[in-house]
């Protein structure tokens, strides 16, 4: 018996520290939240404030921002039409004198045809007149 019981006296003894420390515990949470709330509610007014002011500044550097972007935008646009302009010009630049030169290589080459043949045939010509010449 004396064994039973000290095994019921030690973990009662525990079971109820356990309920002691949880309830002592739970006490200094409260009595911490308790005390950080005024903490807590400085901060978030602090943050508030913070958040206008930071409004407040940067309003004028977003309007000039904005004025910024749509300058830019003009300018950009009024570029970007000469350069379109410049580019279709190019463009059409290109396809004529592509144009002209596809029309003129053929007459090239066939005239550099003609004359090569007429060339070749003057020199046989000359080479038989020899050759009968010589028998």
């Amino acid at each position: 018996m004396g064994l039973s019981s000290f095994f019921k006296n030690l973990f009662g003894s525990t079971k109820e520290s356990v309920t002691e420390l949880a309830n002592n515990a739970e006490s200094t949470f409260e009595q911490a939240k308790e005390a950080a709330a005024p903490y807590i509610e400085k901060a978030e007014a602090f943050a508030e404030e913070t958040i206008e002011k930071v409004k407040e500044v940067s309003e004028p550097i977003i309007d000039q921002a904005a004025d910024y972007a749509e300058k830019a935008k003009d300018t950009v646009s009024e570029y970007a039409d000469k350069a379109a302009k410049a580019v279709n010009d190019a463009v059409d630049s290109v396809k004529e004198k592509t144009a002209s030169l596809a029309t003129e290589t053929p007459e090239t080459i066939t005239e550099t045809v003609v004359d090569e043949s007429e060339k070749s045939v003057a020199e046989a010509e000359e080479i038989a007149d020899d050759a009968v010449e010589k028998a």
